[in-house]
Formats: structure tokens, sequence, C-alpha cells
């Protein structure tokens, strides 16, 4: 690598504990390989370590106009790999840098080459508003089967219709049993679900029925990427402490004004959040402090700059990604996995 290269990266973590390598199958460990990029590190290892495999090592460098190179330090030939790397932000760097790696291992002859994308980037952008917009979801797919991916593998997508965007096979799993699980024992008496938003309802029927808990959704109308106004309340909330569900926050903007309109209609002071995916922009956990939010539980998709920051409760999803992962290499179904 040059040396005009800076803030040189090392994905290359040690072994799993004996423990868990025995219990995967030989095969398993021979024929697969775990990679990852910058974008969520912790993660990966984690994924890993369930799996029973150590992380491939790469190297991912940056040159100092910010052009991304990338270099297997370990063989992938006929192995069947495991690409691990949300598109967090910075969105288009986390990017490149899946798509880099993806390219390296289909020139190293890598037979078969899984993106797990914990959060995808992009998602949002499904449709076009206007006339003269990019769908760049579809593009961003486009590029992912262009560099030799052959399945993808992501979690509570934003659109779950756009796994029609692919030709190859997508399997979008759910974190939603595994947030319950761990929510279940810190939420009040009484508590009732709440759908932020229309799009939510079928994620947030999930957390209602899983944990015995009416169901509430707010009808919100988006004034901007930033601002949004809930218009109505859909069901009884005089009364109870509220349990708000996303898939993911961003700004907070969203949950803020789900708060606001909950209070005004006799919801209990006590609020609680549930998210897959916690972007956290600047100013958002302080919007949702200010707003009075009493714990906010997101799952480990998206590494987070700040440790322990209050209120907020880090869920981690590796086991499960893990577990899929293992039923495809078994037999190539996620089907019993969430």
């Amino acid at each position: 690598m040059s040396p005009a290269r800076d803030r040189v990266y090392r994905a290359d973590i040690g072994p799993a504990l004996p423990s868990e390598v025995s219990r995967v199958r030989p095969f398993m460990r021979d024929d697969c390989a775990i990679l990852t990029g910058t974008a969520n590190p912790a993660l990966a290892a984690a994924i890993a370590q369930s799996f029973g495999l150590p992380i491939t090592p790469c190297q991912v460098d940056r040159f100092p106009d910010g052009e991304v190179a990338v270099q297997l330090l370990a063989p992938v030939r006929h192995k069947t790999v495991f690409l691990i790397q949300p598109t967090s932000p910075p969105v288009n760097d986390h990017l490149i840098e899946l798509l880099a790696l993806a390219d390296a291992c289909r020139r190293a002859a890598a037979p078969h080459i899984t993106a797990v994308i914990p959060y995808f980037g992009y998602a949002r952008a499904d449709k076009r508003v206007g006339r003269r917009e990019p769908i760049t979801a579809r593009m961003v797919s486009d590029l992912i089967e262009a560099v030799g991916i052959d399945h993808v593998v992501t979690l509570d997508l934003h659109t779950p219709q756009m796994e029609g965007f692919f030709h190859v096979p997508v399997d979008s799993l759910t974190a939603v049993p595994t947030i319950c699980a761990a929510i279940r024992a810190a939420l009040p008496d009484g508590v009732a679900v709440v759908s932020p938003d229309a799009g939510r309802v079928s994620m947030a029927t999930d957390y209602a029925s899983r944990l015995a808990a009416p169901l509430i959704v707010l009808h919100k109308r988006r004034a901007s990427g930033r601002e949004t106004a809930v218009t109505h309340v859909v069901g009884d909330v005089r009364d109870h402490p509220c349990l708000i569900i996303d898939d993911m926050i961003a700004t907070g903007g969203t949950i803020a004004e789900s708060v606001r309109a909950l209070r005004e209609s006799g919801a209990l002071p006590e609020m609680l959040v549930a998210a897959t995916h916690g972007l956290f922009l600047e100013g958002a956990l302080e919007k949702l402090e200010r707003a009075g939010v009493r714990a906010v539980f997101i799952t480990d998709t998206i590494a987070q700059p700040i440790v322990n920051p209050p209120r907020l409760q880090v869920v981690s999803v590796a086991p499960m990604i893990a577990a899929a992962l293992k039923r495809f290499v078994a037999d190539g179904s996620t089907d019993d996995v969430s």
C-alpha cells in the first residue's frame, strides 16, 4: 500500500473461542470467510464469534483525496464470503467500501458473495416525488449486483418492497423478536404500542402481538426531510404509557412530534421508544431527551459514537444474524430465523 494513504484500518480480529468453533461443522469453517469494512467492525466481530469463524483480515485505506482502496490480506478462493457492512453514515463512504470489497473478493475467485447489510442506506429513496428525480434505491441495488454480489441479507428495510429492485435473492430479517425479548421486563403496566405513521403499522402490529398490548396508529404529514406533524391519533391512549416503535431514528423529529401528540391525547407522561436502527444524527438524542422520553432501545446495526449515552440501551442482533448465515450455509434457507 502506498505511504501516501492515511487512516489505515485493519479488520483483523482474532479467532473465535474454541467452544464456539466446536459447534460449527468443519465444512462451515473451511468453506466460509467473513469480512468487514469500517462501518461496524464490532458487530462483524460479534457475528463472526457467534458463527464460529475469525474475521478474514483486509485493509481499507483512504487516499488524501478521499478515494477508497481495499486489499484482502488472506485468500478467499473457493470460499463462500459473507461481507458485513451496514451503509450507515457516512453512507457513500461505506457503500463504496462494500462495493470495493465485493469486487476484490470476486477477483480473488470467491464463488459466492453474500452482502450482509444490517442497515441499508438509500432504502427510503424508492420512488420519485418529482418527475426529474432518481430512484436511488434501485440505482444502489444495480451497483450491488454489478460488482458480483449474489445474495443480500438485511434487517428491517425501511421500504420492504425494494426487494423487488434486485434480481439476486434478498433475505430481510427483523429485529422485532430480539427487541421484544430485551424490553419486556422494562415495560410499565398497561403500555400501548404506537406506530408513528401508516408505514410502520405492520411492524407495530408485530410488537403489539408479542407484547400483548393495544395498538395505536398516528397519521402524520411530512413537511420536509426534518419536519413532520401528527394530524390524527387512531386509538385510545388516555391513561396509557406508550411504547413508540420505528424502523429507524434519524433526526428524532418524528418521535418528538409523536410524544407531543400522544400527551395531548391524554397518554401518561411515561414514554419509551424502540427502533431497529439508531442513526442519531446531530441533535437527535438531545431532542428525545427534551421530549421526555424515558428510554430508547435500539440494536447494534449501526455503531454508536458515544459510549453508554443516557437513556439509550443497545440490543445485539449478532446472534440472530449469525443463525441466519448458518442456516443459509446448511440448507440455503432462513425460514426459521426472524
